[in-house]
């Protein structure tokens, strides 16, 4: 049955992408961020429910005005550095706390998907260009000043959720500059309880494969946990920023951050996914994580 009813929830996920896409094409110009935000956030839960998915969010509470709106008017915002094993990452963590993501330009220019990733204001990152690094810190630390939350990929690039990369700390900068908090986020998928690589999106699988993987799938829950935040103090570093980050969330996986990662479980980032920039090219191994965004 499961392979009988994927196609039909394939096609309603497309006329629910293009719903996205009108509605945002329409009515963003005329709302502000917080209204803006509560529609992204009821339309990415619907989108993780069309996908056969629970959206399970777990860890701290969330003030239910930033659960909603993503911003409370009058504060700073906060950086979330998170782990990446899927695509559905991002709509799972729009739904949990509507956010603006850091995605590699490509992304932009994908057929439909860019152009809402675009629409729900995604900041794109050029790979390869050193000047990309220090325009894009400040954009962040803009949005971190208006309050708003910005999520970074640490490992800038997916596994399977079995192993936790190491993390690359570019666009911590603003965290630091601006004086916000620092949010580890855990994400995990299981199948009836167990830890699953259903819906991995890895190497050179396409998004059809991936998206195919997981509307045949029996019950997949993506658990989103939201752990105890720490400040961007003065007197620590990026690195070491990132670090905590990275541990926080090991811990909480149960994962060994010490560990070689496993060849040919990574891939490159995928829908406003965070990679490796040129200023920190070099995996901090044993220290930080770094959220560099593309």
């Amino acid at each position: 049955m499961r392979y009988v009813l994927a196609p039909l929830r394939a096609l309603i996920l497309l006329l629910h992408i293009l719903d996205g896409i009108v509605i945002s094409g329409l009515l963003f110009p005329t709302l502000d961020q917080r209204r803006r935000n509560r529609i992204i956030g009821a339309w990415s839960r619907g989108l993780v429910r069309i996908c056969g998915m629970r959206l399970v969010v777990t860890g701290r509470p969330l003030d239910p005005r930033l659960a909603r709106e993503g911003v409370v008017p009058g504060s700073l915002g906060r950086l979330v550095l998170a782990n990446h094993i899927s695509w559905i990452d991002v709509f799972a963590l729009l739904g949990t706390l509507p956010s603006r993501f850091v995605a590699k330009s490509e992304i932009g220019r994908w057929p439909l998907v860019g152009w809402l990733v675009t629409l729900v204001g995604t900041l794109y990152i050029e790979r390869g260009r050193r000047h990309a690094v220090a325009a894009m810190n400040q954009r962040v630390s803009d949005r971190l000043k208006a309050g708003e939350t910005i999520v970074v990929f640490g490992e800038g690039t997916t596994t399977y959720g079995f192993e936790l990369l190491p993390f690359h700390s570019n666009l911590i900068a603003p965290a630091l500059e601006v004086g916000c908090e620092i949010w580890p986020v855990a994400l995990r998928y299981t199948d009836r309880g167990v830890q699953t690589a259903a819906a991995g999106f890895v190497g050179e699988m396409s998004l059809v494969n991936s998206l195919w993987n997981i509307l045949v799938a029996r019950d997949i829950a993506v658990e989103v946990a939201c752990l105890p935040s720490f400040p961007a103090a003065s007197g620590t570093t990026r690195h070491q920023l990132a670090k905590v980050a990275r541990a926080a969330i090991a811990n909480h996986l149960g994962l060994a951050i010490d560990a070689p990662p496993h060849a040919g479980r990574a891939q490159q980032a995928v829908p406003t996914a965070s990679a490796p920039l040129p200023d920190d090219s070099e995996p901090e191994a044993a220290s930080a994580p770094a959220s560099a965004s593309q």
